[in-house]
């Protein structure tokens, strides 16, 4: 016998044996793999054999884990746990391109969900199912391919990090309870009801430094597991929410929910596709990569455009000097100079006005590459960093 196979006993007495000490009985244990009980009796005495040590204390009909028997159930769980989903994993890969992906749950129904035909239609023979995950796990305890992170890449060890965007957070609340309410300053909402993500409690007292408010320690206030629950919660009138604008996008078209404060936060926290360090490369894992990074360049280019085109001053004049195309809706807040110049949108006389009328911002994000945009469509090539 060699040694690799000498240490490795027959999977139908593991399995038999795993089924046994899970449930204390060779007879539930055969109902569970399919055998007789005196079949599973014959699997475990094999397996005894093979580890020439007893497993089970038998006191009449009844059968019971000894210490060997424990430990090694204990050992060998795990390993059996990963084989099976090793092998549900290919299984559900009949078709070559078969897909599991984690997501947040906001980030899938508003942001991910409303792309998925476009990823069908360049893609047609890529099936990818999707379930809700809000924290990192590990990926070979899981039957996941990737998944989709919000943080920074050292918060999630043994995972590979595909960039995908930052976002900015916006004071919402209901349009009556800001009639109601009426909102002069910043400082005007260390009085109002400050309404949570449960992840995220520190954001408040974030949004006020970077407002220049001294808030001292906020008392707490009504927290919410998910974004969407948030944002009804503050659409009811409940208070005022700091929620990812790319995330109630519908509400605030709606007028539903509004900004009292065009005041966004951002950080160095971001969005990224996580997928297992060290798995081998899956032809339909680079599928769906290359697809969510190049929707999420698109998705931020035109979140820059459309700041462009928003801008209550630069509007106008931009249109005007046809820098930007008729039909664009206006919006609450100039764009930043930067982020003019970065996605290519305006040169000349053009850039000049903008410059003019823009406010300067150091923090815009910033892109590598320079592609002049022809519509509000079209697709930047920049990178972003």
């Amino acid at each position: 016998m060699d040694r690799a196979r000498k240490w490795l006993p027959p999977m139908s007495a593991l399995n038999s044996f795993d089924a046994a000490a899970t449930h204390g009985s060779f007879s539930r244990a055969g109902v569970e793999v399919g055998l007789t009980q005196s079949a599973v009796s014959r699997q475990i005495a094999l397996l005894e054999d093979w580890l020439q040590t007893p497993l089970f204390d038998r006191v009449g009909r009844r059968v019971q884990l000894n210490e060997a028997g424990q430990a090694y159930a204990e050992e060998i769980r795990p390993a059996l746990d990963r084989i099976r989903r090793a092998t549900r994993r290919v299984a559900a890969r009949r078709a070559q391109g078969a897909l599991r992906i984690a997501t947040l749950p906001s980030f899938g129904m508003r942001w991910l969900a409303p792309r998925l035909p476009h990823l069908s239609a360049l893609h047609p023979q890529l099936v990818v199912d999707f379930a809700a995950r809000s924290q990192p796990f590990d990926f070979a305890q899981e039957e996941f391919d990737a998944a989709i992170h919000f943080g920074t890449p050292d918060e999630w060890p043994g995972a590979a990090m595909d960039f995908l965007f930052r976002e900015e957070a916006v004071p919402v609340c209901a349009p009556g309870w800001l009639a109601a309410h009426p909102l002069r300053q910043p400082a005007d909402l260390l009085t109002a009801p400050l309404l949570s993500q449960s992840s995220r409690r520190d954001a408040w007292a974030r949004w006020f430094a970077s407002a220049g408010v001294e808030a001292g320690t906020l008392p707490p206030g009504p927290a919410f597991e998910h974004f969407l629950m948030l944002a009804q919660a503050a659409a009811a009138g409940a208070g005022v929410a700091l929620i990812p604008s790319f995330l109630i996008q519908p509400e605030l078209d709606a007028g539903t929910l509004v900004i009292p404060f065009a005041r966004p936060l951002s950080s160095e926290r971001a969005y990224y596709l996580a997928r297992p360090l060290d798995a081998p490369v899956h032809p339909a894992l680079s599928q769906f990569g290359d697809w969510i990074v190049d929707q999420a360049r698109m998705a931020w280019c035109s979140h820059l455009l459309g700041n462009a085109v928003c801008a209550s001053r630069l509007y106008p004049a931009a249109q005007a000097a046809g820098v930007i195309a008729a039909g664009n809706r206006p919006g609450l807040q100039p764009c930043h100079r930067a982020s003019l110049d970065q996605i290519g949108l305006i040169s000349g006389q053009a850039a000049d006005l903008a410059r003019q009328l823009a406010p300067q911002s150091t923090s815009a994000p910033v892109f590598a590459e320079r592609t002049q945009l022809h519509t509000p469509a079209a697709r930047c090539g920049g990178r972003v960093q």
